[in-house]
């Protein structure tokens, strides 16, 4: 055949049948086939079998369908009764990100309110015993990874209660993922290959990384050893299999070669930018937000210039499996 038309050859790629124009660009697929597939989603925010039932003691609106839920009908600063307390408990599992709007919680009550569901701990890299810790961001932070809180501890943390004291006028977001959904949406394949995997996690990596830290690198290596973690963990409370790895924290997984495990954290890790599993917290001082740390992965958007203060109370949690 010579000049006009010329038929275009195609070849059979995962993602469907593409030209040889475009597999000319086969040299970089390891993003494409990393990057979650797109189509429809599993978005159930509840275990298969558990159904959904209504809260009568506070008004419950969702930001989404399977992650965030804003609470009003509540005053932070009394004490919750028990059946309070297990309906606000029962709301947590249920949308793993609780946001309490027309709160007037000062530090102290940050603290009393979030010790109603364990113990509070000092969370910094650097411990000085506080467990409610101010975090004062002058400009635009470095939190600005996916990552689940404390997983280079053997014990992350079980959830944290946060409230913003000093908010920019624009921007300073943080989103939040449903890392449920995230397992949920990969191929049963590759389920059944990460069940049994483990993986390790350091903060030495980032403490080297942040200019207040690393020059205390000896102390903070010496405090938080290296752990290893189940790359997919079972929600304590839930029973619910969750993603356990994230791009801050976790650096291999157990057993791979660097370059297989390498590829498959990418693949994991970017289950988390996925926005069918996401909410987003637009800060306000009257809002006090509680999240579960054994079910989601956040990510504080660095947009912003004017200072950022917020007041923070971690839980104690336990031994991921």
């Amino acid at each position: 055949m010579s000049g006009g038309f010329r038929p275009r050859r195609m070849t059979q790629g995962h993602r469907g049948t593409v030209t040889m124009e475009q597999s000319r660009y086969s040299s970089v697929p390891s993003l494409l086939d990393a990057y979650p597939p797109w189509g429809p989603r599993q978005v159930h925010r509840l275990p298969e079998g558990v159904a959904s039932e209504p809260y009568k003691r506070f008004d419950l609106t969702p930001m989404t369908a399977v992650i965030g839920a804003e609470i009003t009908g509540i005053d932070l600063a009394t004490p919750l009764t028990d059946e309070l307390h297990a309906d606000v408990h029962r709301a947590l599992l249920e949308w793993k990100v609780l946001v309490f709007v027309g709160q007037n919680l000062p530090s102290e009550g940050v603290h009393r309110f979030a010790a109603q569901w364990g113990e509070p701990y000092d969370a910094q890299l650097r411990p000085q015993g506080d467990v409610v810790t101010t975090v004062p961001v002058p400009a635009a932070g470095n939190q600005n990874y996916w990552h689940a809180d404390d997983t280079y501890m053997a014990r992350p943390g079980m959830g944290s209660v946060l409230r913003i004291v000093e908010v920019p006028a624009v921007g300073g977001d943080t989103v939040f993922a449903d890392m449920g959904a995230a397992y949920d949406n990969l191929a049963p394949e590759m389920q059944a290959r990460i069940d049994r995997l483990r993986a390790v996690h350091d903060c030495v990596p980032y403490a080297l990384a942040t200019p207040h830290y690393r020059e205390h690198i000896a102390e903070i290596a010496a405090r938080f050893p290296p752990v290893e973690h189940p790359v997919v963990r079972t929600h304590p409370e839930s029973g619910r299999k969750t993603l356990f790895v994230n791009a801050m924290w976790t650096k291999r997984i157990v057993g791979l070669s660097p370059a297989e495990s390498n590829g498959l954290l990418l693949r994991l890790c970017l289950q988390a930018t996925v926005p069918e599993y996401q909410c987003r917290i637009r800060w306000t001082p009257d809002r006090v937000i509680f999240w579960d740390n054994r079910a989601v992965q956040h990510y504080a958007v660095s947009d912003y210039s004017e200072p950022r203060v917020m007041v923070r109370t971690t839980l104690r949690g336990d031994k991921p499996y």
